[in-house]
């Protein structure tokens, strides 16, 4: 106990104070010792002025009494003057050494808590100095520590149901055809099928999210136009805008740079964009593909007449398994992950990404940057 004592930061920063004290106490006896009784001669040698014979006699002895008198007193003063300023001293130094280390103390056992899983900790942020600022800083990491908990909590709680659904219906199925209840015809086998390629596209997405947030992504750089890309996007999109009835269109902007990208993920970012717009856009819509060029880069907007985004949804979009209406979206076969993929990408590779919306019935447009090519 008595070396913890010794080891805290109260204790070290008293001893610190008292330091201090100690060498200015030395140096103002050191100081006035050695030039006290020197000053003072000066002092009454002015004033008495020069004498001799018997009179000079009686002035040196009573200027060497007065001036023991005067070092006696001095030394009294300065030991009750010591003794007053110390006391006052250590308590201010108390005082001190209790606002400095209170607030750290409170930080530590908060991090203790949360370390401990506790991540609704806070600490109180008193002042405006540096250990205000610090406690600030500790709150705000906590809170992001507390969201990506919830996060995490929120991911294997929407994995487990993602697998849950086509699992059912697998075991439903095999378990009919099993016992003789569902015929196995080729509709039957399709179904089934259909339902392994929902799970085997889920795993694959969640390869692809768990690469791109740890930055394991192999891009291949090179200078590529962008009106290939948007191009050879729409190639593997147009049967299935074709089959729905809608509208793409795609005007190329004159005197385009290139830009410094890997082509298939952007093109697989343009799919992806391309398959959300599909999904919401009912017959008859329109998606516009649109490329420009301008201070940040490249920007490619995908804009659709569909059913719109309220504006409560858009912060939270590109989040993992963030739905705006989750049984629509399980119905038209979304994995929930796709719109994150592509926000790791088009971070990957130096740009950024958002989504825009009027409101519900106003249709929504989703756009990415890329860096030009040097």
């Amino acid at each position: 106990m008595l070396v913890r004592l010794h080891r805290s930061l109260r204790t070290r920063l008293l001893l610190a104070h008292l330091a201090v004290i100690a060498v200015g106490v030395v140096t103002l006896f050191l100081a006035t010792l050695a030039l006290g009784p020197t000053l003072f001669d000066r002092v009454m040698g002015h004033m008495m002025g020069p004498g001799d014979g018997m009179m000079g006699g009686m002035m040196g002895g009573m200027q060497q009494t007065t001036t023991q008198a005067f070092q006696t007193a001095m030394l009294q003063a300065l030991g009750f003057s010591t003794a007053a300023a110390a006391v006052a001293a250590l308590a201010v130094s108390i005082l001190v050494s209790a606002r400095i280390v209170t607030p750290l103390q409170r930080l530590l056992a908060a991090s203790r808590r949360i370390a401990a899983g506790q991540y609704a900790e806070r600490v109180p942020v008193e002042g405006q100095d540096e250990l205000a600022a610090l406690a600030a800083q500790f709150n705000t990491m906590a809170e992001e520590l507390e969201t990506a908990e919830r996060r995490r909590v929120a991911l294997i709680g929407d994995v487990a149901h993602e697998l849950r659904t086509p699992l059912a219906t697998i075991e439903g199925y095999t378990e009919g055809l099993l016992d003789g209840v569902v015929a196995p015809t080729t509709e039957t086998w399709a179904l089934v099928h259909d339902e392994v390629r929902r799970l085997r596209r889920l795993v694959q997405d969640l390869q692809d999210l768990s690469r791109a947030e740890a930055h394991q992504l192999s891009l291949h750089w090179q200078p590529v136009a962008p009106g290939d890309l948007v191009e050879q996007a729409m190639g593997r999109m147009g049967s299935q805008f074709a089959d729905q009835g809608i509208h793409l269109t795609y005007t190329p902007a004159p005197h385009l740079p290139l830009v410094q990208a890997d082509p298939d993920r952007v093109i697989q970012v343009l799919i992806n964009l391309l398959g959300n717009a599909v999904r919401y856009t009912p017959a008859g819509g329109t998606v516009r593909v649109e490329v420009e060029a301008g201070l940040a880069g490249v920007t490619f907007r995908v804009a659709d007449t569909g059913i719109g985004i309220a504006p409560e949804h858009l912060p939270h979009l590109f989040e993992r398994f963030y739905r705006v209406d989750r049984a629509r979206a399980r119905a038209l076969g979304g994995s929930g992950v796709g719109l994150t993929i592509a926000k790791a990408l088009v971070e990957a590779h130096g740009g950024r990404i958002w989504a825009t919306s009027a409101g519900l019935g106003q249709g929504a447009t989703f756009a990415f940057t890329l860096p030009v090519a040097t």
